[in-house]
């Protein structure tokens, strides 16, 4: 079965952020991602990370203001010197933090010029920084809307089209069911570009189990693909993250 790792913004939220770290390695998860680091000192992660001995596998480059709902700077014409100091910002963490993955945010922009932007930026990013991974996702129009990035054929051709050996897809599969209802389907189209897969419940992204998305069904396709990359939980726990951890252990195989 996958390696399952905890999304720490939004797991464990009954504790203070650094706790998080080491309750996800008492939970069984195998490693850990984050949505923005930012708002926290980078030496106090690297800590927290030694100190329970998973390795981080992704986070999100900086959105700019997200309260005034800015959701990155990628895809939006006009804007490369915000581009420029999120890319800064991210790399400051980064050389400390050393995450598998950073995950661009496009941001929110529509049309022929932002897909130019989003494309020209990423082969930029991916050629100047050989040995960094780095990863774009789409999102649903419901959660996010307006952003850039909201479909599974446009960020395969995108893909495609740069043919980047460190640029990839970032799956999450509550993203495809809400935008295609066919999470099966879609990874099946998009296997060979997947570099990293999330999981919640749908609807309510809420624990991975029950509801209109098959897991069970989902983590063998992977396995039976040779997947071999983490499984992140990104979900809203329904209430206490622990309490809710049964699905993991279900899908763990037996001693």
């Amino acid at each position: 079965m996958p390696r399952f790792a905890a999304n720490l913004t939004m797991l464990f939220t009954e504790l203070p952020f650094l706790a998080r770290f080491d309750a996800a390695r008492r939970a069984g998860f195998q490693g850990v991602e984050i949505l923005f680091p930012y708002d926290h000192d980078a030496e106090d992660i690297r800590c927290a990370l030694d100190d329970c001995g998973l390795p981080l596998i992704l986070f999100n480059t900086p959105p700019g203001d997200w309260a005034s709902g800015e959701r990155g700077h990628a895809a939006l014409p006009g804007c490369k010197a915000e581009f420029d100091e999120a890319l800064r910002l991210a790399f400051q963490y980064s050389r400390l933090l050393e995450p598998q993955f950073l995950h661009v945010m496009a941001g929110n922009a529509a049309g022929p010029e932002a897909a130019s932007c989003f494309r020209d930026n990423l082969a930029a990013l991916a050629v100047r920084n050989p040995d960094q991974d780095f990863l774009i996702e789409p999102l649903n129009p419901h959660d996010m809307p307006g952003y850039f990035l909201n479909d599974f054929n446009t960020a395969r051709e995108i893909l495609t089209v740069i043919g980047a050996p460190n640029l990839h897809l970032q799956f999450d599969a509550y993203h495809a069911r809400r935008i295609t209802g066919d999470v099966p389907g879609q990874w099946q189209a998009s296997r060979d570009l997947v570099r990293h897969v999330q999981i919640a419940g749908y609807p309510g992204r809420h624990e991975p189990t029950g509801g209109e998305i098959d897991y069970p069904a989902f983590f063998a396709q992977l396995d039976a693909d040779g997947y071999d990359g983490f499984v992140s939980a990104e979900y809203n726990p329904a209430t206490a993250t622990r309490d809710g951890l049964g699905w993991m252990q279900a899908a763990s195989p037996r001693p």
